[in-house]
């Protein structure tokens, strides 16, 4: 299978037109616009005829879309070590959020023991892409039952100029505010993180339908 001439089968330029404007750092001409479900749909198709190692290895590719598929693809991979070798060896040609979030290997939730140290290392980077999706796996693993105050702090340490990794701090602590609120409280109360990032966190738990309405208006009060 060509998997840039299947890409193009699936092509829709008006969203082609509505993606590029939400992954605005992407040049438009890396942009083949196909709709989520269908590179989904796509991604299971190339699994189960199993002959995708050569496209895997054949880094960096040229279109946004194929990144969605790589990325697709290496998280339905069901032994660890494997789905791991392959995340690290894609995580720095990564070069959007969208690819980054939409990241979510099954076999990482099975393995958060072991997965705790490769997230520690990939939030010490310093690719932009490589820390948002270490925060984001964080995020969506260790905030339930495997949570641990001393993650809060991990994430808190985390300082940088770049917008998509504050947004991604902001967003882990709005979750951890709707999770863990007394635990997390305390970095709001204390304002431990850097003004922008602080008063995007509060914005953004006001926003949430998971946090009540009393914490709401008590964060309020703690906007810069």
């Amino acid at each position: 299978m060509n998997i840039i001439d299947e890409l193009f089968k699936l092509q829709d330029k008006e969203y082609r037109e509505f993606q590029s404007k939400l992954i605005p750092n992407i040049n438009k001409e890396r942009i083949i616009g196909v709709r989520t479900p269908l590179l989904r749909q796509l991604s299971k198709k190339i699994i189960k005829e199993n002959n995708y190692s050569d496209f895997l290895n054949d880094l960096p590719h040229k279109y946004f879309d194929e990144n969605q598929i790589h990325a697709f693809i290496i998280s339905e991979i069901k032994d660890y070590d494997e789905c791991l070798f392959e995340f690290n060896k894609f995580l720095p040609y990564i070069d959007n959020w969208a690819t980054c979030d939409q990241s979510s290997p099954k076999i990482f939730l099975k393995n958060s023991d072991k997965l705790i140290n490769e997230i520690k290392r990939w939030i010490k980077s310093k690719d932009t892409y490589t820390i948002r999706f270490g925060i984001g796996m964080l995020m969506r693993i260790y905030l339930d039952d495997n949570f641990k105050p001393e993650y809060l702090k991990m994430v808190s340490n985390i300082k940088s100029d770049e917008y998509y990794v504050n947004m991604m701090i902001a967003w882990f602590f709005a979750t951890a505010l709707a999770k863990q609120y007394d635990s997390t409280i305390e970095y709001i109360k204390n304002y431990k993180l850097d003004k922008w990032v602080h008063n995007k966190i509060i914005q953004k738990s006001i926003e949430s339908y998971r946090i009540s309405k009393e914490k709401k208006e008590y964060l309020k009060k703690y906007k810069i």
